[in-house]
Formats: C-alpha cells, sequence, structure tokens
C-alpha cells in the first residue's frame, strides 16, 4: 500500500504498509494498530478462481487538530482493474482535501465521489475502455462513523454480537433502484442475474462511461455513533458476501483475537463455500475504554470499617447509641434508634445478608431497660 505524496499527505495521511504476499500476486495481509489503542484492524486479499486481481483496498489514516481519523475502502473492478486502482490511489486523497471534510463530513464524502468518477471518466476518455468499479468506504472521525457505498461491496458492523448493514447493494432490481434507472429513460433485464441495459449487474458505480446516464456514482451514506456496545466493523467485495451472509461474518471474525486473522479466516470461509470471485475483505476491531464506576461504601470498606460496630456506653447511660457514621459513608447504612422514649417495643432495621449487626431483645414487661446483643468474633455481650 503506497504512501501519499500530495497536498493530503500534509496533514499527517499515512497508510499502512505491512503486508504478505505469495509469490504469484494472488493473495496479501496484514494489520496495523492506532497509536491511541483505541482500535486496530487486518485485511486480507485474495485472487481467487478469477485469471486476474480486480480488487484494491485502502487503509489511511491522519490526526486533525489531535483527533484521530481513520478511511478504510474496499473497490471491487469489473471490467479491467483500472477503476478500482484509481480509486484506491485518489479517492481518500480527494476525500481529505474537500473544504469542509471536518465541518460536513457527509457533504465532503457525497461530493467527492461524484467528482473522482468525472476525474476518472476523463482521465480515460482517449482510452475506449468501459471499466468500473464499486467502493464501499468507512470514514471515522473520532467516533463518528461515516459509511459510504456504490455498488455491491458492502459494510456491516457488530454490536452486542448482532450484524448490523451499514450500506444496501445496489442491484439493478432493488425497486427505488430500478425506478430510477427506467425513469433515466434505462432498461432493467435479465440475463442471467438482473442487469442494467442487459450488461451490469449492479445499478451504480464508479466508470462505466456507457452507462453513466443510468449508473451513477452518487453514494448512499450511513451514519453512526460509536460506543461500548459496537465492537467491530467487516467491508468486503461481494466475493464474501455472495456466499457469507452478515450474520456468519460476524460471528467468525468475533471468534478471532486480531483483525487479521479473522479477515483471514472470512477470506478462507468464502474460498471454501465456492467463491468463484476475488475476495477482499478489512476488519476493524474498536478497544473501549473501561470506566470503573464507583461502588456503594457498603462495599468497598476495608478493615474494621467493614463490619458496623455498637460503641459500649457506660453504666450511667440509659439509651443504647451508635457510633456516629464518618461524613463520607452514605446514608443509605443503617442507623439505630437511639431513644426508646415512648416506644412499645425497640425497632429492628433490616441490614443486608452477610453483615453482622446489633441485635435488640426485649426484656419482660416488668423491666424498662433493653439489652443489645452485639456479636463480633469474641461472641461478648454488652449491656446497658
Amino acid at each position: 500500500m503506497m504512501v501519499d505524496t500530495s497536498a493530503a499527505a500534509s496533514r499527517g495521511l499515512t497508510t499502512n504498509t505491512s503486508s504478505e504476499k505469495d509469490d504469484d500476486g494472488g493473495y496479501a495481509s496484514g494489520g496495523w494498530r492506532s497509536e491511541d489503542g483505541k482500535l486496530s484492524c487486518g485485511y486480507s486479499s485474495f485472487r481467487g478462481k478469477r485469471a486476474s486481481m480486480e480488487d484494491f483496498y485502502d487503509i489511511k489514516t491522519c490526526k486533525i487538530n489531535g483527533q484521530m481519523v481513520c478511511l478504510f475502502g474496499i473497490f471491487d473492478g469489473h471490467g479491467g482493474s483500472r477503476a478500482a486502482e484509481y480509486l484506491k490511489e485518489n479517492l481518500f486523497k480527494n476525500v481529505m482535501n474537500h473544504p469542509e471534510f471536518l465541518t460536513n463530513t457527509r457533504l465532503a464524502i457525497s461530493e467527492t465521489y461524484q467528482h473522482t468518477d468525472a476525474d476518472f471518466l476523463e482521465s480515460g476518455k482517449d482510452m475506449f475502455r468501459d471499466d468500473g468499479s464499486t467502493a464501499s468506504t468507512a470514514v471515522l472521525v473520532g467516533n463518528h462513523l461515516y459509511v459510504a457505498n456504490v455498488g455491491d461491496s458492502r459494510t456491516v458492523i457488530s454490536k452486542a454480537g448482532k450484524a448490523i448493514p451499514l450500506s444496501e447493494d445496489h442491484k439493478p432490481n432493488r425497486s427505488d433502484e430500478r425506478k430510477r434507472i427506467e425513469n433515466a429513460g434505462g432498461v432493467v433485464m435479465w440475463a442471467g442475474t438482473w442487469r442494467v441495459g442487459g450488461v451490469l449487474a449492479m445499478s451504480r458505480a464508479f466508470g462505466n462511461r456507457m452507462l453513466k446516464q443510468f449508473v451513477v456514482a452518487e453514494p448512499e451514506i450511513q451514519e453512526q455513533e460509536l460506543d461500548e456496545e459496537f465492537e467491530l466493523l467487516i467491508l468486503a467485495s461481494d466475493g464474501l458476501w455472495d456466499v457469507v451472509p452478515n450474520e456468519d461474518a460476524v460471528s467468525l471474525a468475533l471468534l478471532e483475537e486480531e483483525p487479521e486473522s479473522a479477515a483471514r479466516k472470512l477470506i478462507e470461509t468464502a474460498f471454501s463455500r465456492g467463491s468463484a470471485d476475488n475476495i477482499t475483505c478489512i476488519v476493524v476491531r474498536f478497544y473501549h475504554e473501561l470506566i470503573s464506576k464507583p461502588q456503594p461504601l457498603t462495599q468497598t470498606q476495608s478493615g474494621t470499617e467493614m463490619e458496623p460496630q455498637a460503641q459500649t456506653e457506660p453504666e450511667t447511660r440509659t439509651e443504647p447509641q451508635v457510633t456516629n457514621e464518618p461524613e463520607t459513608k452514605t446514608k443509605t447504612k443503617p442507623q439505630m434508634i437511639t431513644e426508646l422514649e415512648n416506644k412499645t417495643e425497640p425497632q429492628i432495621t433490616t441490614e443486608p445478608e452477610g453483615k453482622i449487626e446489633p441485635q435488640i431483645t426485649t426484656e419482660p414487661e416488668h423491666k424498662i431497660e433493653s439489652q443489645i446483643t452485639t456479636e463480633p468474633e469474641t461472641k461478648t455481650e454488652t449491656q446497658t
């Protein structure tokens, strides 16, 4: 993965360079962890049964005004690899250079997608080629996640073990997509699968000059504020999603400690289930800070203060009293009644299980004194 030397690089934009490849270039994997330790990611890409590799991926990070920004992308080419490679080299650079990237991230992503598509078409106007590419990207600004999608690559997030799709595949038979295409003068027909003009099996894409009137590069964007329930994010090309449902992908990824191992596991599973396409996957795992919540004082006291103690009173005292509680103790601790006047029966407050509290017994009617029995470990009794 290359490091950009463009204007975006001046903001500290970097890419991960740790990867593995086999001899024929058909397989690559690697991993990366953020400096603050809040997330790590792993990726795996496999040519599979295809004669050529048309999938590309990108992972970039930077820090702006002390805030971490991470960008993850999957680009699945069709009709060649040129469009997907162009997106890898330019899309995130262009997003970061948008003047409203931080102030209006959603707008910046939407406009950049369409401008980058126009730039790609302009760059190849003399090549007489009609290749294209999907793009499924996730942009994390602080704790705010923006997922943008064009085509049939997909992004799924895991929340408390549940798979939640953050993009919807752009297929020509999707009712809203079919209506949009037909309103623009296009046609959707069956040719082994549903296709725009009987040619393209997706309704949105970068490139595809001949179908551009119908096959747009306007992304659908979903936003998500991350909290401690979100565990990991999966971005992948349709080589994975064609044979691995969202729920299976999340379950398999959660079994692996490291995201690189999770990405490899997903690739292996897709291939073993018969995927005949290129397969590329990025897994991002989130590590949320553990916030220690204060515990009730009745559970955190130490030493001799773990058990309430009754104070021994001189014989001249006629009323039972309890040592005053320290100011730091909460009012939820049980208190003894300090006056027995006008009371026909002593009152006993209920203590939590396991607590040894002073016990009050009543004397026969001809006695007017209350007797308090405390049971510390020495089993001594104090009478008033």
